[in-house]
């Protein structure tokens, strides 16, 4: 039951080439950095990440980014990465942009184990019809085109059908978490990040306080042990570690 492991290295040493990943984190709250920076030291590449967003240029899954390890992303946000921009234009990288709620639902559906859902979101546009361009080719014309969906109306108003997600490996990072993989979050660096964990097979978690089993209240647990299978303590130094996309003070 003692899921933690030596360090972040031992922790994501076998994922592979091609993988695919779920990432917790919004903008730079909540990254599992450490994880982040493991993997980028352990040279997987052609990764598949699920994630609200991509990090910013170099930092979190920025980092991936800009070593050309990411083959394809699916997310919501792209606004704060410039080389993000620039490689999917170029058609570098394959990119699948999701309603937000929609990403977090499919994410959670995943986790729960149901395959499918229906949402009004995205009725009426290419979300629906289909068309968005996933993939570019370097003159900019159109690679890959995103399919259209199944709609169904119900009670007079119309649906998409939305696939959930389910990824080979998750990581994220919790506030504090015990050895059975018990987590919990704190405030708003929840975010993806329960989500992340409950849709990936293999969920990898950087703690930043490791209790004993039986410290954490039950009614405080965000997601169970059930769903995490390996843990990284976080040294003190690393658990403050913890950068903002945009500073903004009074003049």
């Amino acid at each position: 039951m003692d899921k933690v492991r030596a360090n972040a290295a031992e922790a994501v040493a076998d994922i592979p080439d091609g993988a695919s990943l779920a990432v917790g984190g919004f903008g730079l709250s909540g990254i599992p950095d450490v994880l982040i920076q493991a993997l980028h030291a352990q040279g997987a590449t052609g990764l598949e990440v699920v994630s609200n967003n991509c990090g910013v240029d170099g930092r979190g899954l920025g980092v991936l980014l800009s070593a050309g390890r990411i083959a394809r992303v699916t997310g919501s946000y792209v606004g704060e990465n410039k080389e993000f921009a620039r490689q999917y234009l170029s058609g570098e990288l394959e990119v699948e942009l999701v309603p937000q709620g929609t990403l977090a639902e499919r994410l959670r559906a995943g986790g729960a184990g149901i395959p499918a859902f229906y949402t009004p979101a995205g009725v009426g546009t290419q979300v629906a019809h289909g068309g968005l361009p996933w993939r570019y080719t370097p003159d900019g014309t159109v690679a890959v085109a995103s399919p259209a969906k199944e709609t169904r109306d119900f009670d007079g108003r119309t649906y998409v059908l939305e696939h959930s997600i389910n990824t080979d490996f998750a990581l994220v990072r919790a506030w504090r978490g015990d050895r059975h993989g018990n987590l919990v979050f704190h405030k708003a660096s929840a975010n993806f990040n329960p989500l992340a964990a409950t849709a990936g097979r293999v969920a990898v978690a950087e703690v930043e306080e490791l209790v004993e089993p039986g410290e954490l209240r039950p009614q405080e647990v965000h997601v169970p042990g059930i769903f995490v299978q390996r843990l990284v303590e976080l040294t003190a130094t690393q658990a403050a570690d913890k950068h903002i996309e945009k500073r903004t003070v009074r003049s």
